[in-house]
């Protein structure tokens, strides 16, 4: 602190001699118990307890005296450092009669100080405080509240150090301590709602934290036991912690398969029978519990009326507010519309959504005046229209827009092909909301057409859009027309004129390529009213005259070329959820739209313009364009293969229809088609009236086109197999089953060779003459997606794929047409017994076909004649562990992955290794059996693993090294170079060869040339 008089009097000038005052006083106590030293630093060494009461008052007194005028004064910013410095020193000296006031003060410093103050000291202050959790100190609870406090306002550049004392302290494991020592009396203390908000902001701010809490099973007990209670205030203290908990993904499924009356507890929190705190945290748990559909899927099940209920309740408060809203109902009204994006997911819920009458509550919070009564039953178009320019007028409770549409859009597509509105709600309703979101996408079109870019709020134009645009492709019959017909009346004054613009403003964005976050949105809204514009027969013909298909090529060229990958949550910032951004270990479906949506529009207005020129594919392509017909071919063909977003894919198979292909090419596809062309290893004929056959292999249709197999022959009793010897399954199971099937006469040879690749590789080339055969082949077949296909019907939103996965072979449906079993190396005693077979040894009984096609090596085997080519057992040099891995990968081109996020961080090395040894394993069985694909594969898995934990580099690289995985090795030792000097001096690479190390220090030398540092 400054000391000289000449100071004083300049920090005199704009404060107040009260407080000029209590800072002299506060100068003074300092220097009690402070020393100085030669170096002109000083530290606080007072132990006088008298000394540190004073001092701790003066403090007190001294931040009690800044006001709003003097919180950035010199005098206040000098005099932190040596109040922190002692609010320290007293701290770690741990006297009992003075740590609930020193606390207490800090608390008082971090509140009133500015947050770029006080952060320099935030170190200082949460190391003693972090200590004082130990149970062995009788913890004050202003000490949890001042560290809480400190956390929950940490900036980002201190994370890393902060997380490091708490590591080091073992801050969590005793605040979970204190949790449920506290938890043990009668009446739940504020000692225990302190320590859980003090756990949730841990938990929030820093994922490794959550697995060692949410696997606590003593712990998890308790708090369900405390959560039981009526105590409101614990209620919200323990549903704060249950939500920062289920911010991951293994926790939140944890939570979920707690049990039903655990969840009917959340259930009954979002009910109007609570308060609004509880009514709040009970919400925000529920929105985290089902951020992926399999959670959100199984949540419903148990519970799903009372959810929907309780979210359309809270939404339906707005009918008793009064001019404008109070801040904590509309924070309520957006955690209910948040919970109700569960209508994107299709099920039973929606139902429920319309049972309670969502339509006219979506009209109550756009309207603020609305009521039931206040419109008559039957309105022209025109008054609806007069309603919804009022409603789009007013400002009522603007944060709710994109929820509202969106809601509504989801609504629309899951609906039933014949709902009817007024079943449970109200015609009118949805057709004034109908009417509203089609007046402000074309608003927003309007505007873009200005150039009024400051205009377009997304909050309104991209939700209300893309509401539209679902509206019109539902499968509802009245929504769909109903929003077609709507549309149409709005556009028709200027929709010619604004259709020009949508054209020339796509045509130049292709054009370009850079864009910016405003172009963004610009382009997404553009590309929707193209779509919608193409399904509008008025306007079909302007946008082909328009080169709307020249335009739209360009675009996708444009995307594929530049790589172009933009998700939803770029421009509409309604989804976006603080508290969810420091999720981890959620695993979910890649959404049907995925994170390519320009590349998605621009397929879906090309689809629509291509269904509509139908007779004239060829004159398409006759002028100049970005693709020829053969490039689109091949483009559309690498979308299916290449990309896992359902969206994308059903409009590249859908589009490929209309130039003879049918259906999805995958590289499993590809691979197993061969065994269709090769007639290997046919199990089956497939015999035609006229005597006709064909070979099939049953264990494919089994899996891919079942209904062409009796359905005895995808029966398995394991009771029939008794188990004597290795052969008995193979040879009872091959014996029971129909070599040859005889077909009905109405089966076409022709058409079902077609079907045949359809099922082998999934897709199929077919000329329209035979198109009206294979639907009906396949309307028996139930092969529904290809059926779409061959009728050219347009995909409908969040269409499921059809599987090109054979996985369910290794199950009952491919048992009886297994015809070879792949046995591990035993590397250890395993206990092990088979219900088909009585091999005692880990093996799998597969299928020759499958690994014909999918391994050259095996290919090989099978065709030279050698004992082993007619053995009906093959042992592969693999553990079991990497054998299942291997099976699924031929079986689905896919490769399991090892536990990642919270799982993987809370593993020992021992384990991790365990994990990652199937891996190393399969990349040296990758170069023996001439698996590339393999071998890519787990060395990235093996990479990735090795990037989290470095340290395992030196095990990996030694494994590597004894299967002569140079490679391997090589990478391995890349992530040991920046460690290379840590581990000399640790004595670590003493345990490697020379050559090992001589590639470490190899490795070491590059990055240091790399301009990579080394760690000491």
């Amino acid at each position: 602190m400054r000391s000289s008089k000449h100071r004083a009097s300049e920090n005199n000038r704009s404060i107040s001699g009260q407080m000029y005052t209590l800072h002299q006083r506060l100068y003074h106590a300092l220097n009690l118990g402070t020393r100085f030293y030669d170096d002109n630093t000083r530290k606080w060494q007072s132990t006088d307890i008298e000394i540190q009461r004073h001092v701790v008052r003066s403090i007190a007194a001294f931040l009690d005296s800044i006001s709003g005028d003097t919180i950035h004064h010199p005098l206040v910013k000098d005099s932190v450092s040596d109040m922190v410095g002692a609010l320290v020193g007293i701290l770690q000296y741990r006297n009992g009669s003075m740590l609930n006031i020193a606390a207490n003060v800090v608390e008082k410093l971090v509140s009133i100080l500015p947050n770029s103050v006080v952060q320099p000291y935030v170190l200082d202050l949460v190391d003693p405080l972090s200590k004082l959790l130990s149970p062995q100190v009788n913890i004050a609870i202003s000490c949890v509240t001042a560290l809480n406090l400190i956390l929950s306002n940490l900036n980002s550049k201190n994370e890393k150090a902060i997380w490091e004392i708490l590591e080091e302290t073992e801050t969590v494991a005793h605040i979970v301590s204190n949790i449920q020592y506290t938890s043990g009396g009668m009446v739940l203390s504020e000692h225990f709602q302190e320590m859980a908000s003090l756990l949730s902001t841990i938990l929030w701010r820093w994922p490794p934290s959550r697995y060692p809490v949410w696997t606590d099973v003593k712990l998890m007990k308790t708090l369900e036991a405390i959560f039981a209670k009526p105590d409101l205030s614990v209620k919200v203290a323990v549903l704060k912690l249950y939500s920062a908990l289920a911010l991951c993904g293994s926790g939140a499924k944890n939570l979920i398969e707690n049990g039903e009356a655990f969840l009917q507890i959340i259930v009954q929190c979002m009910g109007r029978s609570h308060p609004h705190s509880v009514q709040v945290e009970g919400f925000r748990l529920a929105e985290c519990l089902v951020r992926n559909e399999e959670n959100c899927l199984k949540l419903l099940s148990l519970f799903g009326e009372p959810i929907v209920n309780a979210i359309v309740s809270e939404m339906s408060k707005q009918n008793s507010l009064s001019g404008k809203a109070a801040n904590d109902q509309v924070s309520l009204l957006v955690e209910a519309c948040r919970l109700a994006l569960i209508t994107r997911w299709a099920g039973k819920h929606h139902i429920y959504f319309w049972k309670q009458g969502i339509d006219r509550v979506l009209l109550g919070l756009l309207l603020e005046d609305f009521h039931d009564n206040l419109y008559q039953d039957v309105l022209s178009l025109d008054e609806q229209m007069s309603i919804a320019h009022k409603v789009l007028s007013a400002n009522y409770l603007l944060v709710l827009r994109g929820y509202i549409w969106d809601i509504l859009g989801w609504l629309s597509t899951h609906c039933g092909e014949d709902f009817n509105p007024n079943t449970h709600g109200n015609e009118l309703h949805l057709n004034i909301l109908i009417t509203c979101s089609c007046l402000a996408f074309v608003d927003a079109i309007r505007k873009w057409c200005q150039i009024c870019q400051n205009d377009v709020d997304a909050f309104k134009s991209e939700p209300a859009s893309r509401a539209v645009l679902m509206m019109i492709f539902s499968p509802c019959k009245y929504i769909a027309s109903r929003a077609r017909l709507t549309l149409s009346k709005i556009l028709k004054p200027n929709g010619k004129e604004y259709l020009k613009h949508v054209l020339h403003t796509l045509s130049y964005t292709a054009s370009g390529s850079n864009l910016g976050m405003p172009n963004v949105l610009k382009l997404v809204i553009n590309l929707i009213g193209l779509t919608c514009y193409s399904c509008l027969p008025q306007y079909q013909r302007h946008v082909i005259k328009g080169e709307g298909i020249k335009t739209l090529l360009v675009l996708v060229k444009w995307c594929l070329e530049n790589d172009v990958h933009i998700g939803r949550l770029s421009f509409a910032p309604h989804l976006h959820n603080t508290f969810h951004e420091r999720s981890c270990c959620w695993v979910s479906t890649e959404d049907w739209e995925g994170k390519d949506i320009p590349l998605l529009y621009s397929l879906w207005v090309l689809a629509e313009l291509m269904h509509h020129s139908a007779r004239n594919i060829l004159d398409i392509f006759a002028g100049e364009m970005a693709y020829t017909e053969a490039e689109l071919v091949s483009k559309l063909q690498e979308i299916c293969i290449d990309t896992s977003t359902p969206g994308l894919r059903w409009y590249a198979a859908y589009i490929l229809s209309y130039f003879g292909a049918y259906g999805f090419p995958s590289k499993i596809g590809k691979r197993i088609g061969k065994g269709l062309n090769e007639k290997e290893y046919v199990d089956m004929h497939l015999i035609l009236t006229n005597g006709d056959s064909l070979s099939v292999h049953g264990v494919v249709l089994a899996v891919q086109c079942p209904s062409l197999l009796p359905s005895k022959e995808l029966h398995v009793d394991e009771n029939t197999f008794d188990g004597s010897s290795v052969l008995d399954f193979t040879r009872k199971s091959c014996g029971e089953l129909r070599k040859e099937i005889r077909l009905s006469a109405h089966v076409d040879h022709q058409a079902l060779m077609k079907l045949l690749e359809y099922v082998y590789w999934g897709y199929l080339q077919a000329g329209e003459e035979l198109l009206k055969k294979l639907k009906t082949l396949a309307k028996r077949c139930n092969l529904q997606p290809l059926l779409q296909l061959l009728c050219r019907k347009s995909p409908k939103w969040g269409t499921p794929l059809p599987s090109s996965d054979l996985s369910l072979a290794l199950g009952p449906a491919g048992l009886p047409f297994s015809d070879i079993i792949l046995e591990a190396k035993a590397t250890e005693v395993m206990c092990w017994t088979c219900s088909f077979c009585s091999l005692s040894v880990p093996h799998m009984h597969v299928h020759k076909v499958i690994l014909w096609s999918s391994c050259d090596y095996m290919q090989a085997l099978f065709q030279s004649g050698m004992q082993d080519s007619h053995s009906q057992t093959i042992k592969v040099p693999v553990s079991w562990e990497a054998l299942v891995k291997l099976v699924d990968w031929f079986y689905s081109n896919k490769l399991p992955n090892p536990p990642s996020g919270c799982l993987w961080d809370n593993m020992d090395t021992k384990e991790k290794l365990c994990e990652l040894q199937p891996y190393v394993e399969l990349c040296w069985l990758g170069e023996f059996w001439l698996l590339e694909d393999i071998k890519e594969a787990c060395s990235k898995v093996i990479g990735s693993c090795l990037d989290s934990a470095r340290h395992l580099s030196i095990k990996i690289i030694q494994i590597a090294a004894n299967f002569s995985l140079w490679k391997l090795a090589e990478v391995a030792a890349s992530y040991m170079a920046p460690l290379y000097r840590q581990l000399c001096d640790s004595g670590e690479l003493e345990a490697l060869d020379e050559m090992l190390v001589d590639m470490v220090r190899a490795a070491s030398v590059r990055l240091s040339q790399e301009g990579g540092s080394n760690s000491r």
